[in-house]
């Protein structure tokens, strides 16, 4: 059954003023925390939003991706996955993940799996949020390490040409 819609236009542009101020604010500061802890309830309500199975698993994956990264970031958890893997790169679902702290790891996953809900899902809503998640996955890896950041930018444009 459909969720209601009536109040979810003004939750998702509160959703939405808070994603920017945070990741502006994160970016600013150089700190992915201002940027993972007000994405917490944008992920919640699209847990709630989403609906199929499919949709559903995904929306609870980036929910404990997001949980993962936290924890990482707080207990200062430091594995380089480029050296453990003998790779500087991984191919996953077609992108060309450049790899190195697995810090790192955590935010390409919401950005690649708010790809796959925004595709799957119908809902203008949902669609909205796995927006906002992208956007600001993006905006965490940048604050973790520019240089992976231009890397990922880099290999997503060109992924984009390559399907055109």
């Amino acid at each position: 059954m459909a969720k209601p819609t009536k109040y979810a236009p003004l939750i998702c542009i509160i959703i939405t003023i808070i994603a920017i101020l945070s990741v502006l604010y994160g970016i600013g500061q150089m700190n992915s925390l201002f940027i993972i802890i007000p994405l917490l309830p944008a992920i919640i309500y699209e847990i709630y939003r989403t609906e199929g199975s499919s949709t559903k698993f995904a929306s609870w994956f980036l929910f404990f991706v997001l949980l993962g990264e936290l924890a990482l970031i707080i207990f200062k958890i430091n594995f380089n996955l480029a050296e453990y893997l003998q790779t500087e790169e991984k191919t996953v679902s077609g992108y060309l993940i450049p790899l190195g702290d697995i810090k790192t790891l955590g935010p390409i996953l919401l950005a690649i799996g708010s790809v796959m809900l925004f595709t799957k899902t119908y809902g203008i809503y949902t669609k909205w949020l796995a927006v906002i998640i992208f956007i600001s996955a993006f905006s965490i890896i940048y604050t973790l390490d520019p240089i992976i950041f231009k890397d990922l930018l880099r290999s997503t444009i060109n992924s984009l040409f390559n399907k055109i």
